[in-house]
């Protein structure tokens, strides 16, 4: 499970500007991403069909790679399709729940900003944390106050002991520093997603780059 959250993209058509999803997660798997989220929220999401089609094609670059592919929020989704896993917030369906609906063989993540919301997510059936946004993001419009890596230092001390990831406006040049904290990899999106079309492979090995440092 740690060794699946270390490169962890977070993707979907509103953070991939006027660029092709499918061509940037490929790019992205060829770079040495671990999993990939579909996360298909904002302006100029897709909806009904064309939501479900656009998952198909990802979940199906991320099988060819071996890589799991996780659905955000919408568990009915992730059922339809198949997916190796959902990825819930605080504000969605408890995650004891979702992991009734999901059965125990899928992945379930939960973003956590307490450490009450935490043990709370691990007692009802998480397999890893979300943790953030560490430093300020664009990519939610929707984000929880900067964190910093003060939580998942906190959260380690504690004895929370489940996999944790760090998201929210982590660079490659940081990643070492949330790494060191506590986390066991990165959640990223605009860092990725972001990138010029040819240098998307080349920002990913960045990531794992200072990541196997900081390790």
């Amino acid at each position: 499970m740690r060794e699946l959250l270390r490169m962890y993209l977070v993707v979907g058509t509103p953070n991939c500007a006027d660029a092709d999803p499918l061509h940037i997660v490929e790019e992205a798997l060829a770079g040495g991403v671990t999993l990939v989220q579909f996360r298909e929220k904002g302006p100029g999401a897709r909806t009904g069909e064309a939501r479900f089609a656009l998952a198909l094609r990802l979940q199906a670059a991320c099988r060819r790679k071996g890589v799991p592919f996780i659905v955000n929020d919408d568990v009915d989704l992730a059922l339809r399709i198949g997916a190796d896993g959902v990825h819930i917030g605080q504000d969605d369906e408890s995650a004891g729940e979702v992991r009734a609906r999901i059965g125990g063989r899928r992945l379930l993540g939960v973003s956590a900003h307490t450490p009450e919301e935490a043990r709370r997510a691990v007692e009802q059936g998480a397999d890893y944390l979300g943790i953030g946004p560490i430093y300020p993001t664009a990519s939610k419009a929707d984000a929880r106050p900067v964190q910093g890596t003060r939580l998942l230092s906190e959260l380690r001390a504690l004895g929370i002991g489940v996999p944790l990831v760090g998201i929210g406006g982590i660079t490659a040049v940081r990643a070492g520093d949330v790494v060191r904290a506590g986390a066991d990899g990165v959640a990223v999106i605009s860092a990725v997603t972001g990138a010029p079309a040819g240098e998307i492979r080349t920002a990913v090995q960045a990531f794992l780059s200072k990541m196997r440092s900081a390790f």
